[in-house]
């Protein structure tokens, strides 16, 4: 009996990863992309003796696998994919293909924004706990990779909707959904229910003994679980009401209740700071509470969490004007969250390549915090048109040097430099990650 082939597109981290579990598992195995492979995923391939093409997607050679692995990243619009589907040939994503080969517990962090956050703070808790836990999916290593190698007693994984819109028999133990809010909707076709539908196929596997977190005042969350039955016992959080179970607030306490345990924490004593960051905090206790790790370790653990590079990350203090780097706030979303949780006048550093944005919702908040705009990116004009009447000044840059320079000359004493874009990056930097460590170097030159 021949081998199955398994054929995987994209040779990036994901797929290099499910290629050497594919390899190891005895699967005969081809990886194709069809840009340019780096040099540290082309060496791991040629380590496995892994066949590869890059630079071109060859129809014959990718049709003649038993099933496919896709990266994320590859949308279904492409006519390649569409054939695949019409052949009838299986594609999965490199979560799906890693969950066959572990029986590890499973803790899967989906949502909008916060997720990476939330992801690294339970990481972190588990750590702290001694545990044996990857960090795995969107941040941290393969997931299918980390099962190769060592497959850890417990993985902590950032999942995208588009990884789960390839994933079938994957079933978290705990699941954690952050929020709703537009984003990606292109490839939803403008449909936002679509998109919630994709992020709740984190439970669509989820039996009575599995747990499913969630924030009880998100409204998008709250209507979309309306849509679907599932098995798994439902927990939430609150910051607006008090709760039976769970996390919310009393006085300026977190309040946490699960198998008939409780304790409380201050928030004064949370290592993030911000509205959003109670919700992450929340989110990331319950999780500890349900994996039964001591209570002192949940709030030791929340309390001297450091905040992630790029996401509300402190970058200096010059001449009293604090600058922050928020370059991973690509949605309106993260970019009113980093703005609510900011005291103090701002000076906002916006724009890139945007995503069909609707500004509408932080027009409040620029109007009372906001004294300047500083735009980066190719086109402006949405944001001149959104913000022209709740701002006096407005003015355009073409570099990071370029708007590091105009914020701060804008800025006096007291002031805080806010780089929050709510756009992509691609138009002037290679990824968020690219335009934060300019932002960073720029700050450090001043």
């Amino acid at each position: 009996m021949s081998r199955q082939r398994i054929v995987i597109l994209g040779a990036a981290e994901s797929g290099v990863g499910a290629a050497v579990l594919a390899k190891l598992r005895g699967y005969e195995v081809f990886v194709s992309d069809q840009g340019k492979i780096k040099d540290a995923f082309k060496s791991v391939l040629q380590q496995y003796e892994i066949p590869y093409e890059e630079g071109i997607h060859t129809v014959e050679t990718v049709m003649a696998a038993d099933e496919i692995i896709k990266s994320p990243g590859i949308s279904e619009k492409v006519p390649l994919i569409q054939q695949i589907r019409a052949a009838g040939i299986s594609i999965i994503s490199e979560i799906e293909f890693a969950s066959r080969f572990t029986k590890s517990t499973i803790i899967a962090i989906t949502g909008t924004n916060g997720k990476s956050t939330t992801t690294s703070l339970i990481w972190h808790m588990l750590k702290k706990a001694g545990l044996d836990a990857s960090l795995v999916g969107n941040i941290g290593k393969s997931f299918a990779k980390q099962v190769a190698e060592h497959d850890s007693a417990f993985y902590v994984a950032e999942i995208s909707s588009f990884q789960l819109d390839d994933c079938y028999s994957f079933k978290p133990h705990i699941a954690v959904l952050t929020n709703l809010s537009d984003n990606h909707l292109d490839r939803y076709h403008y449909q936002f229910d679509e998109y919630a539908d994709a992020k709740f196929r984190i439970t669509q596997q989820q039996t009575a003994s599995d747990r499913f977190i969630y924030c009880a005042d998100d409204m998008e969350t709250i209507k979309a679980m309306q849509r679907h039955v599932f098995a798994s016992k439902k927990i939430s959080f609150s910051q607006q009401q008090v709760l039976t179970e769970g996390a919310w607030l009393h006085n300026d306490q977190i309040i946490f209740k699960h198998n008939n345990t409780s304790f409380s924490m201050s928030l004064f004593n949370l290592g993030l700071r911000g509205k959003h960051n109670v919700y992450n905090s929340m989110a990331a206790g319950i999780v500890g509470s349900t994996l039964d790790i001591r209570k002192e370790l949940i709030r030791e653990s929340l309390s001297d969490f450091k905040a992630l590079e790029h996401r509300l990350e402190w970058v200096a203090d010059v001449h009293g004007i604090e600058f922050i780097n928020d370059s991973k706030a690509t949605t309106v979303n993260a970019a009113w969250y980093a703005m609510e949780s900011i005291n103090k006048p701002v000076v906002w550093i916006a724009g890139g390549v945007d995503k069909g944005n609707d500004y509408s919702l932080l027009l409040d908040l620029v109007r009372s915090k906001v004294k300047a705009i500083v735009c980066m990116g190719i086109d402006n004009r949405k944001i001149h048109e959104a913000f022209s009447r709740s701002t006096d000044l407005i003015i355009n840059t073409e570099s990071m040097e370029d708007a590091v320079k105009t914020a701060y000359r804008l800025s006096t004493n007291g002031d805080c430099v806010l780089l929050s874009p709510a756009c992509a990056s691609f138009d002037l930097f290679e990824n968020f990650e690219d335009r934060g460590r300019q932002f960073k170097e720029m700050v450090r030159m001043l």
